[in-house]
């Protein structure tokens, strides 16, 4: 009996055993390409819609997105209630937005990143924003974080 016990225990441990997953590297890899790689009505499009963004907390009025120009995702989550309380700490810090400068584009094998940093009336201020897009051309996350000289590609997941 303790036989049998022990036999089914390691059949058990055995059938158990975990599988190894095998994961694509090309989807991790990032690599930084030129402006003229990309597509001019794509890179209009994510600058449009980050300063759009960012000029709400000028203005406090929001244009909300729509389904040709964003994913559901990005939809939902930018709401005037969330925009309104980032933007009343970002005017208390940095002040007025005054425009986003492209500092690079980057590739994905499913998505385009762009860096903007974005500039503010305050001196301190040192913010980027970045917009990713998808393969469907709409904008699949907009980040803001402080601004680093050097692009950490461990931030661009999401």
């Amino acid at each position: 009996m303790k036989k049998a016990g022990l036999i089914i225990c390691l059949l058990l441990l055995i059938g158990c055993k975990s599988k190894t997953v095998s994961r694509d590297t090309e989807d991790l890899k990032i690599k930084k390409v030129s402006t003229a790689e990309v597509n001019a009505n794509q890179q209009r499009k994510a600058y449009d819609l980050g300063k759009r963004v960012l000029e709400t907390c000028n203005t406090s009025k929001f244009k909300p997105f729509n389904e040709t120009e964003v994913t559901k995702s990005v939809m939902e989550n930018t709401t005037e209630e969330r925009l309104t309380k980032t933007c009343q700490r970002f005017r208390q810090y940095y002040g007025s937005f005054i425009d986003l400068k492209l500092d690079g584009v980057y590739k994905t094998k499913n998505e385009v990143i762009y860096r903007y940093h974005a500039m503010y009336s305050k001196k301190v201020a040192n913010k980027e924003l970045r917009i990713f897009v998808n393969d469907e051309n709409l904008v699949s996350a907009i980040k803001s974080m402080d601004w680093d000289d050097k692009f950490d590609a461990k931030l661009a997941d999401q």
